[in-house]
């Protein structure tokens, strides 16, 4: 290799740190303490951000916010790096996708990039309530890290490192697993139905249950 003047592409010796919560801004108590299990879709979404490694050894960042009843994924963005920014335009797309109702819970850890002015004005816009995890207690954000468990086994370890060419190739991986993950792929916890089929159902029952 060193003849042919060929490098190996060698992986970063530590990943990504995703969740900050030294950043000394004010976090929401757990709101999800306090509910009952949601039975209706468009009720509780939760959201959390991973890391995706790149070919130059550099990661991107992926934040999504999944429904709680109906596993389906709402939405998503994938950026070289993570502001706050991320979780705003994933959440935008939700709401775009998704229009919820008011009182919609919106769950996730507590990183510093779900605590900033524009993440909880959007909230506000669309009444929906900001709720975050117990500090030091990640089972509280357990269905999110869930689902980074299900792409990384799903998606990554199907492909050789580093896995994702460049941003354009990570986004485009992503975008294409969660269509699959959505519409084609069953899930044991809603009946063996796929998300998008489920959600659909749960959205017929909430709006059959609504007073006229």
């Amino acid at each position: 290799m060193r003849r042919r003047g060929l490098h190996a592409l060698q992986p970063k010796d530590f990943t990504p740190r995703t969740t900050d919560s030294t950043h000394g801004l004010r976090c929401a108590p757990n709101r999800l303490l306090d509910q009952p299990k949601p039975t209706q879709a468009n009720h509780v979404w939760v959201s959390d951000i991973t890391y995706l490694p790149l070919a130059n050894g550099d990661w991107a960042y992926l934040c999504a916010y999944q429904d709680v009843v109906s596993k389906q994924v709402v939405g998503w963005h994938v950026m070289s790096t993570m502001p706050e920014e991320l979780v705003t335009k994933a959440l935008q797309r939700a709401f775009w996708a998704q229009p919820p109702a008011p009182g919609l819970l919106v769950h996730s850890d507590r990183g510093g990039q779900y605590c900033g002015n524009a993440y909880r004005r959007l909230l506000h816009n669309y009444q929906a309530v900001r709720s975050q995890s117990r500090r030091g207690d990640c089972y509280d954000n357990a269905q999110a890290e869930s689902l980074w468990s299900r792409l990384k086994t799903e998606m990554l370890e199907l492909r050789e490192w580093p896995v994702f060419a460049d941003l354009a190739d990570a986004q485009t991986s992503v975008a294409d697993y969660f269509d699959y993950y959505n519409h084609e792929r069953l899930h044991s916890s809603i009946d063996y139905q796929t998300p998008y089929h489920a959600h659909q159902q749960f959205l017929q029952i909430s709006a059959l249950n609504c007073p006229a």
